[in-house]
């Protein structure tokens, strides 16, 4: 039987590295689905893989898309399966990494449908996000759909007008569309979690934001504020930047935000992988041999 061994866990905690490793020892290839690293214009602020480690295991949907296309978790869904079938006809074993939880569970478990509705919807939610801040949203959400608002991550714009865009297009709740059957999948998965003290994903998070401001990050950001407004750009580390940009805060207040963001961001990370009880979790720092020999017990 097919087996996509899934690699899960926050930000800067070393799910690149071990992916790596993994695929090199099953001759596997990789699966990205970090959704902030589709995109080919941002580089430094999503800490996609260097050229070594990209050398190091073929990887698939890193940088493969553009901020100005039109790729979302249903698109993912569709190309990461097309991608694995074909994967699987080469090797039994392959690897998917990243720490996009809801991306993750669209390629195990499928997504929800969700009917069409009117793109004005968005765009107007979009305008509305950026002359009246996310807050107008998140009480017009709660207002439309209670269940949602407690369950959903609040502060992600994208959470946030996707939910809305369904109430409105729709008159149903987007909790309604939601835990209907899926379609079964092909191959098996094993799940593997890396963690640490909280403290330590902290510390590493905040080194993490240093060495990406020291690469370049700030150029980076300047060359995509004209196109703040997409919703590729919504993310921690432009954001923030952006904010700086236009004058509202100090370039140190905004790389403290930045570290803060992402440190939260982590933290919801955290909470959604755990309500998976198929992840076995290890140690950031564990022996891979322990890590493969663990894998090996359930092939």
């Amino acid at each position: 039987m097919n087996t996509l061994i899934v690699i899960v866990g926050t930000t800067a905690i070393g799910k690149t590295a071990l992916s790596i490793k993994l695929a090199q020892h099953f001759s596997s290839e990789i699966i990205s689905c970090d959704s902030r690293q589709f995109f080919k214009e941002m580089t430094i602020g999503t800490a996609v893989p260097d050229q070594d480690e990209l050398a190091a295991a073929t990887h698939h949907f890193i940088q493969n898309r553009s901020i100005f296309d039109d790729y979302n978790v249903g698109s993912f869904e569709k190309d990461a399966l097309k991608k694995l079938n074909e994967l699987f006809e080469n090797n039994s074993i392959q690897i998917m990494v990243g720490g996009s939880g809801l991306y993750v569970d669209a390629v195990v478990n499928g997504l929800d449908f969700f009917p069409d509705v009117d793109p004005q919807i968005r765009e107007n939610l979009t305008e509305q996000l950026n002359s009246e801040g996310i807050e107008v949203l998140q009480q017009q959400l709660l207002n439309l759909d209670p269940e949602t608002y407690n369950t959903i991550a609040k502060d992600n714009p994208h959470r946030v007008i996707r939910a809305l865009e369904i109430c409105i297009g729709t008159g149903k709740t987007y909790s309604s569309f939601k835990n209907k059957p899926k379609t079964p999948r092909n191959f098996n998965v094993i799940k593997v979690g890396l963690n640490a003290e909280r403290s330590i994903i902290y510390e590493r998070i905040n080194k993490r934001v240093d060495i990406m401001v020291k690469n370049g990050l700030l150029e980076e950001a300047k060359n995509l504020y004209p196109h703040k407004q997409l919703n590729a750009l919504q993310t921690v580390g432009y954001r923030e930047l952006f904010e700086y940009f236009d004058g509202n805060c100090t370039l140190e207040k905004a790389i403290e935000e930045i570290k803060k963001n992402t440190r939260r961001f982590a933290k919801r990370q955290l909470t959604w992988f755990r309500k998976d009880e198929n992840i076995k979790w290890f140690n950031y720092d564990e022996k891979i041999e322990t890590i493969i020999n663990s894998i090996k017990k359930e092939l």
